[in-house]
């Protein structure tokens, strides 16, 4: 008996050839065929969701790259809009001081009160607050120009005054803090005096004020610029009203207006004219007013 043969042979070459040619001609003529036509659309509405799984993880690479280039981009460009808002804003805080001493014709308008001054934007890295203390950090340092003594600012008012310095941060006194004063004006009437930190959040203390000062609750305080520490023109606080339960007992209080338990962002300020990153460093001033004691700045 013989063994079977090892490679099974089946037709010629020739009739294969001959089979593929005339399946192809019968193809060609009868692929109208209405017969063909509906068995061609049952196919493929079999196969469809055959298509549709083998595509998806195809489909869904794609569209994770492109919801994650999208947010990248979105990021971006809000970042990019938030910053030059809170440029804007504090751009837009002196316009009401500018008004008041237009309708006050005052004679003589020097340049320290313009819109012109540099900032750089600095973000809260942490807080420190204490009783004895009122510290904020924020991430930009003297690498960045930034240096002890300067006056700090948000979109909406004053905020601080730059404490200490290293080279990637900056400590930031804020004028609640109960060492910390400010040269301000009542931007109704003109009238100048010291706002003092009380050392409670959300007061500040109006202690060298004459009893007869045109002053009124509700009055806007704004930076006067004396000592050239603060330039002028910003808001700093609003007289409160003395009978208020909240105010400390038998002072003048005022509310800052920089809401500074709900910002993240600040500005620091350059009055000079020279780039922040070629600003001199001056002196640190004793008790953080940079101006003369309060009876002379009166």
């Amino acid at each position: 008996m013989k063994p079977p043969p090892l490679f099974v042979q089946g037709p010629s070459l020739n009739l294969r050839l001959l089979l593929y040619v005339a399946g192809s001609l019968a193809l060609l003529i009868f692929g109208q065929h209405p017969v063909l036509t509906t068995a061609r659309s049952v196919l493929a509405v079999t196969l469809y969701p055959l298509q549709q799984l083998v595509s998806m993880p195809s489909k869904t690479l794609d569209t994770l790259k492109e919801t994650f280039v999208s947010y990248r981009t979105m990021a971006r460009e809000n970042e990019r809009l938030r910053e030059e808002d809170t440029l804007l804003k504090a751009r837009l805080l002196k316009l009401d001081a500018l008004e008041q001493e237009t309708l006050r014709l005052r004679a003589l308008i020097d340049s320290s009160v313009k819109l012109g001054e540099q900032y750089l934007i600095a973000e809260l890295l942490h807080v420190r607050v204490s009783p004895h203390e009122q510290v904020i950090v924020v991430n930009r340092g003297s690498r960045y120009g930034v240096y002890p003594g300067q006056a700090v600012i948000n979109a909406k008012g004053v905020a601080g005054q730059v404490l200490r310095v290293t080279p990637f941060t900056a400590d930031v006194v804020l004028i609640t803090d109960s060492s910390h004063a400010i040269p301000v004006q009542v931007n109704r009437s003109g009238v100048r005096t010291i706002a003092q930190g009380t050392g409670r959040a959300g007061w500040l203390a109006l202690p060298y004020l004459e009893p007869n000062a045109d002053v009124k609750p509700g009055d806007l305080l704004i930076t006067s610029g004396i000592g050239g520490v603060f330039p002028e023109g910003y808001p700093v606080a609003t007289v409160a009203d003395a009978s208020s339960t909240d105010a400390p007992p038998g002072r003048l209080v005022a509310i800052p207006v920089a809401e500074l338990d709900q910002t993240r962002e600040f500005l620091i300020v350059w009055s000079q004219s020279e780039p922040a990153a070629s600003a001199q460093l001056p002196s640190a001033p004793q008790n953080m007013t940079g101006t003369a004691p309060p009876h002379e700045t009166r």
